[in-house]
């Protein structure tokens, strides 16, 4: 297991911030040894919580050219025929996973291919789950195309994640399971495939990026 590059500040940050809070503590508990025991305790358990937040285990990628990878780890929380009305302007299959803030939060390309579109939206920090977070909350769009078949991955900003990290440009050549970009606490990824997919998860069914397979393309 390693630790995101876009972790390093927050870590770093968050450490500083602690032992600042931990000094003052100390000064005025000192003559409680089990307060400032308690709260030392307290405070490196949200530590080692913060960095596991920024962990990427090590593990074996799975890739098929007729295969959609799951993006991100999380639990499926939509499997719907909707209308997508940002790139495709028609009907899609809609499959969404929900990303809680003790999930992996590194996402991946979920095929190989050709990037046709990188788009950013600035927008409201709605609930993940809340039906207009696809369209309202803050959110960035990459469409993916390879030889056969073109599929939208959105990464969708909640409550707490207040910031999306999105390294695909428009023309760049993809593989499949390589980097796509990176959620920070907690939030949601939505891929709208061809209708007619076959899907191979189920609602509520939980997933890893890079090695579920979430539907097999036509």
């Amino acid at each position: 297991m390693t630790i995101h590059r876009e972790g390093t500040a927050t870590i770093l940050l968050v450490l500083v911030a602690l032992a600042v809070i931990n000094g003052i503590i100390y000064y005025f508990t000192s003559a409680y040894p089990a307060v400032t025991w308690g709260l030392l305790f307290i405070s490196l358990v949200f530590w080692l919580f913060i960095i596991s937040f920024f962990r990427v285990p090590s593990r074996v990628f799975k890739a098929d050219e007729n295969l959609v990878i799951a993006p991100a780890d999380g639990k499926v929380v939509v499997i719907e025929e909707t209308f997508e009305a940002e790139y495709f302007k028609d009907k899609r299959l809609q499959i969404s996973i929900f990303m809680s803030p003790a999930n992996v939060h590194v996402n991946r390309n979920p095929i190989a291919g050709e990037i046709k579109l990188s788009q950013y939206h600035a927008g409201k920090y709605l609930v993940a789950w809340h039906p207009k977070s696809s369209t309202e909350n803050e959110r960035h769009t990459v469409v993916i195309a390879n030889k056969n078949n073109e599929i939208l991955v959105r990464q969708i900003a909640g409550a707490l994640a207040r910031r999306i990290v999105n390294y695909m440009k428009a023309g760049m050549k993809v593989e499949q399971n390589s980097e796509m970009g990176f959620i920070k606490f907690g939030s949601r990824v939505d891929i709208y495939l061809p209708v007619g997919t076959k899907v191979n998860v189920k609602l509520n069914e939980i997933v890893r990026n890079g090695q579920t397979v979430i539907a097999t393309l036509s």
